[in-house]
């Protein structure tokens, strides 16, 4: 008799989407033959008994796009790194972030879009993609960078493929300055961002939110060393310009290519370089699934509770 073992149950819930003891069953009916398995489970109507638009998908690829003046970054998510290796789900994302310059960011008007090389919407074919993979699959997001004289850079950190990865980044400069160089200085601006993860471009974009909270923090502990509140308040005020800004926003960073230089400063180096003033007027950096609450399995209780012991 066939030993069905763990690994065999995690295989076939993660290719059929069964609950575990379902896949228990199909194994010890089938003798362990994977595919008799899935048959088995298809023929029952339990290959599709998890609802995959509930099932959370947390991995998947970031595309980034960029020509000229133009570029463009979109999130796709899947459920598992494995169908993020997947060529079929590897050319959905290469294609949407395709159209999603003419989208404008709008995701409604992405998923509405006509998929390249058929009749049908984005929205529809990432369905049958759905369909025909297996997984729950979301457009997460997606934006647009134009100048209208300079560069849209972009860059890829992990990237799997070209243009896919874990990171992407776009960043838009505006100059009448010497295009290539510009181009260069560009891409480390945006290796910068990638590893950097600023917040936002100036202080005058930052979540007012954001601020009252670390200003609350660093008002406690100015408050606590007792000095007179007008005292305190320029603690407050010069913490959050020199410690809180300086970690946060892009251009009162550190620049890591150097690891001495503020981005400003960077950037005014850069200018005398390409030989007309640059000015950054935007960048986007989407990380694969930040902000998505993952669902942590137990996988070792499952499969304890599908063996029968505890």
């Amino acid at each position: 008799m066939t030993t069905i073992t763990a690994s065999m149950v995690k295989e076939l819930r993660d290719k059929t989407g069964a609950g575990m003891m379902d896949c228990k069953a199909a194994l010890t009916e089938s003798g362990g033959d994977m595919e008799v398995a899935i048959d088995w489970l298809r023929k029952k109507g339990l290959s599709k008994a998890a609802k995959k638009s509930d099932r959370v998908a947390a991995e998947g690829l970031v595309a980034v796009t960029a020509s000229g003046t133009e570029g463009s970054v979109v999130e796709v998510n899947s459920e598992t790194d494995f169908v993020a290796r997947n060529e079929q789900f590897q050319d959905l994302v290469r294609n949407i972030v395709t159209l999603a310059g003419a989208a404008e960011g709008d995701v409604a008007k992405l998923l509405a879009a006509q998929y390249p090389g058929k009749s049908i919407s984005v929205e529809d074919y990432v369905k049958e993609l759905i369909a025909t993979i297996g997984e729950n699959m979301t457009v997460r997001r997606a934006a647009t960078l134009k100048v209208n004289e300079g560069i849209v850079a972009d860059y890829v950190h992990n990237k799997v493929a070209d243009g896919l990865g874990k990171i992407g980044v776009l960043v838009a400069l505006e100059s009448s300055g010497d295009k290539a160089k510009l181009a260069d200085f560009g891409r480390q601006l945006a290796m910068h961002i990638a590893a950097a993860s600023p917040m936002a471009l100036v202080p005058e974009e930052l979540d007012t939110s954001v601020i009252d909270r670390e200003r609350a923090i660093y008002t406690e502990q100015a408050a606590a060393t007792g000095k007179p509140a007008e005292i305190v308040e320029k603690m407050v005020e010069g913490r959050l310009r020199k410690e809180f800004f300086q970690q946060v926003v892009l251009m009162q960073q550190v620049y890591v290519l150097d690891g001495k230089s503020s981005v400003e400063q960077a950037v005014e180096a850069a200018a005398k370089e390409v030989g007309a003033p640059i000015k950054v007027t935007g960048f986007v950096r989407y990380a694969l699934g930040e902000g998505i609450e993952k669902k942590e399995d137990d996988f070792a209780a499952e499969v304890a509770a599908a063996a029968g012991t505890k």
